[in-house]
């Protein structure tokens, strides 16, 4: 099940829960889900894809990765 490009290996998925979990849900303590919820969605949708730069595609941010293919297409 984890050889390479096999559909079914979770390994992305899986290094980004471990990553989101060290950096927000065990810093934090929640008082409902609903707060969970809305820290995790501002987490990945302000921080993690904006700001937080990763080496996998040359230590841009994923907006930035996305806008130079926009641009080229």
């Amino acid at each position: 099940m984890s050889r390479k490009g096999n559909c079914y290996d979770n390994a992305c998925i899986e290094s980004f829960h471990s990553i989101l979990k060290k950096e927000l849900v065990y810093l934090e303590k929640f008082k409902t889900r609903k707060e969970a919820q809305s820290r995790i969605f501002e987490y990945i949708e302000f921080f993690y894809n904006r700001k937080r730069v990763h080496s996998a595609i040359g230590y841009l941010t994923p907006i930035q990765c996305e806008q130079m293919y926009d641009y080229v297409a």
